[in-house]
């Protein structure tokens, strides 16, 4: 096992890292920025490092430095930033530095995703239907006849990553070449690669991801389903396991393909194999993301299972503690992305200085966060400041503990988007596990609210308007008014 790992991230995943870390007993070292320096990472962690480079976290060969001068024997990338660069992967091999992910070789094997797609596909399994070939720059004119052949609507997505960047809708013809700019552009920012292919856009749609591990002597497990369908922006904005949208015969299949899927790669460590669900129930295969994701934390609620130790373990060359027969899935959870974004404004980020934070808390809540009272949200980064995870024996009691852990949770200083949640848990379909990927496109907020919060809102009004328009006038008693009080003192025939 290792003595010392680094920790090449930030935010609400550098803290859950370094948790588990602590956990096991390894000393752990933070990375940090000067404008992320209040970070709750860099308060919990063993030793903390600045990173002055101006790429930041994304510069591997600074992180790497930091690595060797402290004496850490392991990186853990978390995810985003270095968790799928392949030349860090292969920099920290030569280095002698573990990284705590995927080998290099297998990274390698899935970071084509068209690749990645024939590969499945030779093999007898259904994917998305999708272009063979990748698209750069130059290539509009080949992008445009491949979309035509394909039918819209379609998808423009990069051939690099994860995370929803570098994906664009082209719904019409005259929507293509926008999208495809705008992808492109956002595809060598986030990733450093212009390429992107085309995809046939399935709706309504549901997306499963099936959560795996696997270790270096073969063995290869599946956690269970997560549902992530309902998305904002091409991001996860609730996330929930077991899927609604399954049967548990169709669950069952699902989870059946995933590993075959992974075998293929002779994938090592934690990642999720990802399908589209149809709306006849059919399954597709879309993609393997090689990496710990932000909502693992609903998976660990129904498995009992730390995913990052499990990642820990397999980079230590330690086989995985736990078989597939010793996985007992139970109950529901649900997890919520809390961000400093103003959903009045289109959400745009609000970062800011945050005066108060109160957490939930209450059984079966879990809270993932860097944020504290007297914090700032940074300017720099994703405006994620927690998740907000909670189990429940079933969805019912579930979807309940949720909305009353959203109720407790203060954020005051910045906007966030707890009122869109809030929303969300009261929107009929939601409560019915009736929904797909188009939700948000559907989702009304002209509804009136409920009645108890306008009370609260008047009351609170209320008390504010006696505050500020009291004003202190002094007064003095009828009976002091006489001087009788003053005259009483004098001594008899003084």
């Amino acid at each position: 096992m290792f003595d010392k790992v680094l920790v090449a991230n930030r935010g609400e995943i550098a803290v859950r890292i370094i948790r588990t870390c602590r956990d096991m007993g390894l000393k752990t070292v933070a990375l940090y920025e000067a404008h992320d320096r209040g970070s709750l990472h860099v308060r919990l962690a063993d030793e903390c490092v600045e990173l002055k480079s101006s790429r930041g976290y994304l510069d591997g060969e600074a992180v790497l430095k930091v690595a060797l001068d402290v004496g850490a024997n392991a990186i853990h990338p978390g995810y985003g930033f270095l968790a799928e660069r392949l030349d860090f992967i292969a920099a920290c091999e030569d280095a002698g530095i573990v990284f705590i992910g995927p080998p290099l070789a297998v990274t390698h094997s899935l970071h084509d995703k068209i690749d990645v797609l024939n590969r499945v596909r030779a093999n007898g399994y259904a994917t998305t239907n999708h272009s063979f070939v990748s698209f750069g720059e130059n290539d509009l004119e080949a992008l445009r006849a491949e979309a035509n052949r394909m039918g819209y609507p379609i998808v423009i997505k990069s051939c690099q990553g994860g995370r929803g960047r570098g994906l664009k809708l082209a719904v019409t013809p005259d929507q293509l070449d926008v999208a495809v700019r705008r992808a492109q552009a956002e595809a060598q920012i986030i990733y450093g690669d212009r390429r992107v292919y085309v995809e046939r856009l399935i709706e309504p749609s549901h997306l499963i991801a099936v959560q795996i591990a696997g270790d270096a002597a073969g063995h290869l497990i599946h956690l269970g389903e997560r549902e992530g369908s309902l998305q904002r922006g091409n991001q996860k904005f609730i996330e929930e396991s077991p899927a609604p949208c399954l049967f548990q015969a169709q669950r069952e299949q699902v989870w059946q393909q995933a590993i075959e899927i992974a075998r293929l790669f002779n994938y090592q460590s934690v990642g999720t194999v990802e399908f589209i669900v149809d709306g006849s129930g059919q399954f597709f295969f879309t993609e393997i993301k090689p990496r710990i994701q932000i909502e693992h934390p609903v998976t660990e609620m129904v498995s009992s299972i730390d995913l990052v130790r499990e990642q820990i373990r397999v980079a230590a060359a330690e086989p995985l503690s736990v078989a597939q027969d010793a996985i007992h899935l139970r109950g529901h959870a649900i997890s919520c992305r809390i961000s400093a974004e103003d959903p009045l404004n289109n959400f745009l980020p609000t970062p800011g200085h945050l005066r108060r934070v109160r957490l939930p808390g209450g059984p079966h809540v879990r809270v993932d966060t860097y944020v504290y009272s007297g914090c700032d949200v940074p300017a720099e980064y994703d405006p994620i400041v927690a998740k907000v995870c909670v189990w429940g024996e079933d969805r019912d009691e579930c979807v309940l503990r949720l909305r009353r852990a959203l109720e407790d949770f203060a954020l005051i200083g910045t906007a966030t988007n707890l009122p869109v949640h809030l929303r969300i848990l009261s929107d009929p379909d939601f409560i019915n596990g009736d929904y797909t990927t188009d939700f948000f496109q559907r989702l009304s907020f002209d509804q009136p609210p409920a009645h108890a919060p306008l009370r609260d809102l008047a009351i609170a009004a209320a008390i504010a308007y006696v505050r500020r328009n009291l004003v202190f006038q002094p007064s003095l008693p009828d009976r002091l008014r006489t001087g009788w009080h003053r005259s009483s003192r004098h001594l008899p025939g003084v």
